[in-house]
């Protein structure tokens, strides 16, 4: 059995053994445990799980939308994801004036408005200073922007042992702004040297936990976040740890949650990132320079992200509490 998966199948096992009844801000109530820790060494495979069919494209361009820096759902739908649709649906809702709420379009007609008409997206497709600004654009005030992924870029290549390698999303100045939030507030990369080799590990922090739905997602994308830096820093990819706050399950997980418990999982994947988005031929590259990370993320796209090996189980449907 893969380690990062039997590390899961017993966080189950444990909300549900010694979980606490909790209400919740959905309604949905649910299992509770404070505290815990996973970890797992990226030598051992990627860590997308396989005791359910994970929607592998979905999470890389929810990834991929965070690093760009933006907060507008017009890129996620473009990629057919559709994490963000209710909290997306349920700000639009509550900005309608009053006297309009009897011509509020239904979530269908939202998701679709969005899509088609550009000007629409612009007002209505924003969710506020989430993620990705705070990531690429964190400010204390409307003048000084900082972009915190270059700058850990940076002083990865430049001062690799240093002690403040921190991303957090956490701005207080800015949460009454968010239409959620953040779950997963900050992370930190450490690295350390081996026979002439750097490697680094990662280690996100993450208040609030949606065990069945949403931590399988955070595993993956965080994994995958790390395997991005290590390549444009020529690192190995080392151990991966999350520190989890509020650990629950959604009483309306409880039988899925049971059911992935006891399948038997496959061996991890590995991924590929592709190089047809990165290359330039030495003359260009002569010429213009290597292309910045900036530029670089900016031209990923969900398929340049392949998995190699990936052997699942169906997926368990659940549905999500917005």
């Amino acid at each position: 059995m893969n380690n990062i998966e039997r590390q899961y199948q017993q966080l189950l096992g444990d909300i549900l053994e010694n979980g606490v009844d909790k209400k919740d801000r959905t309604g949905t109530g649910t299992l509770s445990v404070f505290g815990r820790q996973i970890r797992h060494n990226m030598s051992e495979g990627f860590p997308l799980l396989t005791t359910k069919k994970m929607a592998w494209k979905v999470m890389v361009a929810e990834l991929l939308w965070f690093l760009r820096g933006d907060t507008n759902i017009k890129f996620l739908l473009d990629y057919d994801c559709h994490i963000w649709d209710g909290d997306a649906y349920k700000n639009y809702c509550n900005q309608i004036p009053e006297y309009s709420k009897q011509f509020t379009m239904s979530k269908e007609e939202y998701i679709y408005k969005i899509k088609t008409d550009e000007e629409f997206a612009k007002k209505w497709g924003e969710l506020g200073p989430i993620y990705g600004k705070q990531w690429r654009k964190w400010s204390a005030d409307k003048i000084h922007k900082n972009d915190q992924i270059t700058n850990l870029i940076n002083e990865l290549k430049t001062n690799p042992d240093s002690r403040r390698l921190m991303v957090s999303a956490w701005n207080v100045g800015e949460l009454d702004q968010m239409v959620l939030p953040p779950c997963h507030y900050g992370f930190q990369v450490y690295t350390r040297e081996e026979n002439g080799q750097r490697y680094i590990s990662l280690m996100w922090n993450q208040r609030s936990v949606d065990t069945f739905l949403g931590l399988p997602f955070n595993i993956a994308s965080y994994g995958l976040l790390l395997e991005i830096i290590a390549k444009e820093v020529n690192m190995v990819p080392d151990e991966l740890i999350g520190n989890l706050g509020d650990v629950h399950l959604y009483k309306n997980h409880i039988e899925q949650a049971k059911e992935q418990m006891y399948r038997r999982p496959y061996d991890l994947p590995k991924v590929q990132i592709t190089e047809r988005n990165w290359y330039q031929h030495e003359l260009v590259k002569e010429h213009l320079g290597e292309k910045t990370f900036s530029e670089k993320i900016m031209s990923y796209r969900p398929d340049c992200f392949e998995l190699v090996g990936y052997q699942s189980h169906p997926k368990i449907k659940a549905p999500l509490s917005n």
